[in-house]
């Protein structure tokens, strides 16, 4: 498979997590957030596909996702739909978002890995607009009044864990830190 073709495919993936994380939770359905996060994470780590510390940054990209997350939720500064396991803590279908993300990090994000100004402005604002979104659209978040403070919190938060995860992964690869097939086989 190509790369183009792998990053391609690799953002649409991202997408669709993100709309069936979402909208799930919106819909009371939490569960589909996390189940395709399954089928995203096994194509992406699938031989063709993987990339050198994929595995490694979902794992970083869950803490950092809990923390983001879960300051949002403990402040009040968001509420989550579907908050499972705790009110106060980032909710399961948003953690399977932070995973997911980490996926893109060496595929369709790839450029922002060597770009970290890049990737904490566009954080900054993306970030923030995602949950946006997710409030106006689809009701999964909810913003204590003003909704402003809010954004703004999220948008620093966002343009910190942004160049910290293209940082992650550009020390995995640079450190050989294998794909979860290799240690597997012993490769």
């Amino acid at each position: 498979m190509t790369r183009n073709l792998n990053n391609a495919l690799n953002f649409v993936g991202s997408q669709l997590l993100w709309l069936a994380a979402v909208g799930g939770a919106a819909n009371g359905m939490p569960w589909l957030g996390p189940a395709f996060l399954l089928l995203f994470a096994a194509y992406q780590l699938s031989p063709p596909c993987r990339a050198r510390g994929d595995v490694a940054l979902m794992g970083i990209a869950l803490l950092v996702g809990l923390v983001v997350d879960s300051i949002m939720a403990a402040t009040g500064l968001a509420r989550y739909a579907s908050p499972f396991p705790f009110e106060w803590m980032a909710p399961l279908w948003i953690l399977s978002l932070w995973v997911g993300f980490a996926l893109t990090f060496n595929h369709s994000i790839a450029y922002l890995v060597s770009r970290p100004w890049v990737a904490a402005a566009l954080g900054g604002f993306v970030g923030p607009f995602s949950y946006w979104v997710a409030a106006r659209a689809w009701g999964a978040v909810e913003f204590a009044p003003p909704t402003w403070p809010a954004l703004l919190v999220l948008g620093l938060l966002w343009a910190l864990a942004m160049p910290l995860l293209a940082f992650a992964s550009r020390q995995l690869a640079a450190a050989g830190v294998p794909s979860i097939t290799q240690v597997e086989t012993g490769t």
